[in-house]
């Protein structure tokens, strides 16, 4: 007779067997082939604990699969302003992303600053154009001329339009109802915060000071959204920056950019506000100016690209439709991709450089071009930024587009060395790229 072997499992991974205890009746067949499927389990388990590792890490799987990663948005107001560039040059130094929400008047006065957030893979958002209370809250219509006002500054100096908007001094207490809606119904997003660094309470607020505001998280958030100031005497804010980024480094946090289609972050309205009695657009008003302005924002989707295993997001208003194809800025592009890009002002052509290409954006001409390939009209230049078409862009990487697909939240364009019957079929169909 033959005793069954257990076979169980042990907490640390080790497989263990009882012993395996056998009768005089001479049953060696049997023995031997629930000996085959003992080995037969163990080599199964062996192949899954081997493929676990090699899918992954060798870190262990947290016990918790519905753990979410914390998450800070380092934001600046105000500028740009005399500490723009030290605020830059800290968040390149540390290679951490932020949102600069600009006043229109300061962007006329220091496009280059402007130019300098986006070439540096920050976000921009709107803050209006002069930063007056009494002006702002008292008519909406005021309001919404002053983002406009904004967001044509800011498109002349970058080519896009952010649609991602901060009020100056939050929304608590300025905001009603009917501010909230008409900007959402315009296509924007409202974004507040949830951290304030205090460095605007009062004149000369010390950077240990500021360090302390800026680092008392909410109890249980995991999205912190962080309020400094960039634009004015805030001389303290930048002595603070690199306390800050090393805390939320320290605690695990990573850093990114805040964008329109994140859930918004907004104050409650606030019951007795000082701008209660004031009366909402009429619905003439908002149809010709509101309504349409939505539109603006066609691109709407995020955009992903896939080349081979690398893959980067543009975000709306990160690139624009233009007829029937995708514009995308080269050198935000190119950096997203490992590349880089420099600037000729004598000949104003771009050159970018893509691991062995190079390729040449003649703004004069229109002309794309690396030494073998050569595309006419096709660049254009808006601001201070080079846009070039995605499909020629990529051509002239050496890559072809594979596929485009669409979903309610993103176009996917898969590139890579070749080009299927079917995948083809696929980019004809939305006739986009």
């Amino acid at each position: 007779m033959v005793q069954r072997p257990e076979l169980r499992i042990k907490e640390n991974g080790e497989i263990a067997v009882t012993s395996i205890h056998t009768s005089n009746s001479g049953q060696w067949p049997v023995f031997l082939v629930r000996i085959a499927i003992l080995i037969c389990a163990f080599a199964a388990y062996a192949g899954m604990a081997y493929a676990s590792s090699a899918s992954g890490s060798g870190d262990p799987i947290p016990e918790d699969k519905n753990t979410q990663d914390k998450v800070v948005y380092l934001s600046f107001d105000d500028g740009p302003g005399n500490h723009t560039r030290e605020v830059l040059d800290i968040l390149r130094k540390e290679q951490v992303p932020a949102t600069f929400f600009v006043l229109g008047e300061h962007a006329e006065r220091y496009p280059e600053m402007i130019r300098a957030v986006v070439e540096d893979g920050h976000a921009l958002g709107n803050h209006t154009f002069n930063h007056q209370y009494e002006q702002l809250y008292s008519d909406f219509k005021v309001f919404w001329k002053q983002i406009k006002q904004t967001e044509e500054v800011l498109e002349r100096i970058t080519g896009f339009r952010p649609n991602l908007v901060r009020a100056p001094g939050g929304t608590y207490g300025h905001f009603d109802q009917s501010y909230f809606d008409l900007l959402q119904l315009g296509g924007y997003t409202v974004m507040d915060w949830n951290v304030d660094s205090g460095d605007s309470k009062r004149k000369g607020v010390p950077a240990k000071e500021i360090l302390s505001n800026s680092t008392k998280v909410p109890a249980g958030a995991r999205s912190v959204i962080v309020l400094m100031h960039d634009g004015g005497a805030h001389a303290e804010t930048v002595k603070a920056l690199p306390g800050i980024i090393k805390y939320y480094r320290d605690h695990g946090y990573r850093f990114d950019t805040i964008k329109s289609t994140d859930q918004p972050v907004q104050f409650r309205i606030h019951p007795d506000g000082k701008y209660k009695a004031r009366k909402a657009p009429g619905k003439a008003w908002i149809a010709e100016h509101v309504e349409s302005n939505a539109t603006l924002w066609l691109a709407s989707k995020k955009l992903k690209v896939e080349v081979g295993l690398a893959a980067a997001t543009l975000q709306p208003g990160e690139f624009r439709m233009e007829g029937q194809r995708i514009m995308v800025p080269l050198r935000t592009f190119m950096k997203k991709f490992g590349g880089s890009t420099r600037w000729d002002p004598e000949t104003r052509t771009a050159t970018a450089i893509w691991k062995e290409r190079t390729i040449h954006a003649d703004s004069v001409s229109g002309t794309l071009t690396t030494t073998d390939l050569s595309e006419t009209g096709t660049v254009r230049s808006q601001g201070g930024t080079i846009w070039v078409p995605l499909r020629e862009l990529l051509e002239q990487m050496g890559l072809r587009v594979n596929s485009l697909t669409s979903n309610e939240a993103e176009w996917t364009v898969k590139a890579g060395s070749s080009t299927s019957i079917s995948a083809m079929s696929s980019i004809f169909k939305y006739k986009m790229i």
